[in-house]
């Protein structure tokens, strides 16, 4: 008999707890409704904080050896390829060079970036992706960054550079790993 007890007492409060969550359920007869403001909550999971849309890629600044440069979502470093023509609607990059230089891809005509100033946009690849674009030059990471701040893509060929957040390149020269187009 002494288990039964707790057991409907538990049950009881699931039940309230439940009725008190739903959005329709009104106070029993009787009972008084409290004027006071809601609480400020943070974000649950059925209410997630606002973020970018899947697939949108949201740039932001990133301090590195090189200054203050634009950023992924993933912190991963962003490059420029000056084969590419500023304004263009294509990337220069095609076929091994994309294996190396992976193009930042979105689904949002779009994207969003959290201090860069520089103009975003995007183009469209071969693959009908959308490339995300910052003043006009498409975007790419390096395969050999392997964690966000790395810069090694730095000057890779003389033709691969960071940008800062207006959007223009840091075409400072620093030991690279050499590889690149």
């Amino acid at each position: 008999m002494k288990t039964r007890i707790p057991v409907l007492a538990v049950a009881a409060l699931a039940m309230v707890g439940i009725a008190g969550c739903s959005p329709t359920s009104a106070p029993p007869a009787g009972e008084e409704t409290s004027e006071e403001a809601p609480e400020e909550t943070t974000p649950t999971e059925e209410e997630p904080a606002e973020e970018p849309a899947e697939g949108d890629v949201a740039l932001m600044v990133s301090p590195t050896d090189l200054g203050d440069v634009v950023v992924d979502a993933d912190g991963m470093t962003v490059y420029m390829f000056d084969n590419d023509t500023k304004g263009g609607d294509t990337s220069a990059c095609t076929g091994q060079c994309l294996e190396q230089w992976p193009p930042v891809i979105t689904t949002s005509e779009m994207p969003t970036g959290t201090g860069v100033t520089g103009e975003l946009g995007t183009i469209e690849t071969p693959e009908g992706e959308l490339q995300v674009t910052l003043n006009g030059w498409p975007l790419y990471l390096w395969h050999l960054d392997e964690a966000p701040g790395d810069v090694t893509g730095q000057a890779v060929g003389g033709i691969w550079w960071v940008l800062d957040p207006s959007g223009e390149p840091i075409r400072d020269e620093m030991e690279s790993s050499g590889f690149g187009y």
